[in-house]
């Protein structure tokens, strides 16, 4: 798939067929966020695979519209130092995030992004180091089949280019 085609199709889907993932998959979606760019290549994160249902569970309770961990084949989290420490960690998760999902698109698999808004309960549920924190995790699977069918969104939710792009002034 070309990049540019899988930015065109790249969709938030939150409900998964109940296939788990084979490791190589999972291993090229964690491949792809480990070698995304950061700022002075400081790599400031963490990945935590979550595929046990419970855990799955339990995580998607921690974000308002986390719920389609629950049904994820497998979630990352993606653990870092608090964005405060930073301001480049927020867009270096952001890259990362980008770059795993792309690259599990590419592989037939669907994804969403979760915003954590609980991130001490999520260092009691993953048990990650106290100098870090938990504030986007991912749900991953195989889309249904409707939702790999070439449909149009139901709202495309896109601003025109012209309203978005400014060209050397506003």
């Amino acid at each position: 798939m070309e990049v540019a085609q899988a930015i065109r199709t790249k969709r938030a889907v939150r409900v998964f067929r109940p296939d788990p993932l084979p490791e190589d998959v999972l291993k090229a979606i964690l491949n792809a966020g480990r070698r995304a760019q950061s700022a002075k290549n400081m790599q400031p994160w963490h990945f935590i695979v979550v595929r046990e249902r419970e855990r799955l569970e339990a995580l998607s309770r921690l974000g308002t519209y986390a719920g389609h961990l629950a049904g994820a084949a497998a979630g990352i989290a993606i653990v870092t130092p608090p964005w405060e420490q930073r301001f480049s960690i927020m867009f270096d998760t952001g890259q990362a995030a980008a770059y795993m999902q792309l690259a599990a698109w590419e592989l037939g698999v669907a994804s969403c992004l979760a915003t954590i808004y609980e991130p001490d309960k999520a260092r009691e549920l993953l048990g990650f180091p106290t100098e870090l924190t938990l504030r986007i995790a991912i749900s991953f699977g195989y889309p249904l089949p409707q939702d790999v069918e070439a449909r149009p969104p139901a709202r495309s939710g896109r601003r025109p280019f012209d309203e978005v792009v400014h060209w050397e002034h506003w």
